[in-house]
């Protein structure tokens, strides 16, 4: 009979340890949904190469002798972005056009695209900081509807519940009134 006891607490202890794993590993948070940009918005999101100025254009640029900085400028004043391969950017460069031409033309692309991103990002972040809002605002009004009493306080049994006329405790409505 000892021997019972002591196999029984030790039953009644393993079954106390996995109750308590079973409680530890039940989570009940989900993994975060990640937004997945669509190639449609991909493509919406990417800057478009913008050529006002053709590269045939900067070559002549650079064949009549202006320097970099001037033709930099003008790529910056007629608002021109290149999507250069590196082929391309090793055909200008054999061509004549300047690296730091070129070095600009691939870090306005650049940031181009960077600025797209981050605003692609900072308008889906002000839309969940709107969604959170309205979340919030919808348990405000939540918090303040009960199913006895409705909003407000005022209920089918008086004002918080607490008689007809909303004082006194209206139990067994002394006074005959309902």
């Amino acid at each position: 009979m000892h021997y019972e006891l002591k196999s029984a607490g030790k039953l009644s202890l393993i079954l106390t340890l996995l109750l308590l794993a079973n409680c530890a590993t039940q989570g009940t948070q989900q993994a975060p949904k990640i937004d997945r940009i669509s190639e449609e918005e991909l493509q919406r999101i990417l800057p478009k190469p913008i050529a006002k100025i053709s590269l045939d254009e900067i070559v002549a640029f650079s064949k009549n002798g202006l320097s970099a900085a001037q033709i930099i400028e003008k790529i910056k004043l007629s608002e021109s972005y290149y999507d250069l391969t590196p082929s391309q950017s090793v055909a200008l460069s054999k061509r004549g056009v300047a690296s730091e031409v070129l070095d600009y033309m691939h870090t306005s692309q650049e940031a181009k695209l960077r600025n797209n991103v981050a605003d692609e990002i900072n308008k889906r972040e002000k839309q969940k900081r709107e969604a959170l809002e309205a979340l919030k605002r919808e348990q405000r009004i939540q918090q303040l509807y009960h199913p006895y009493w409705g909003y407000g306080g005022f209920g089918p049994y008086g004002r918080y519940g607490y008689g007809r006329f909303g004082w006194g405790a209206g139990f067994g409505h002394p006074f005959g009134w309902y």
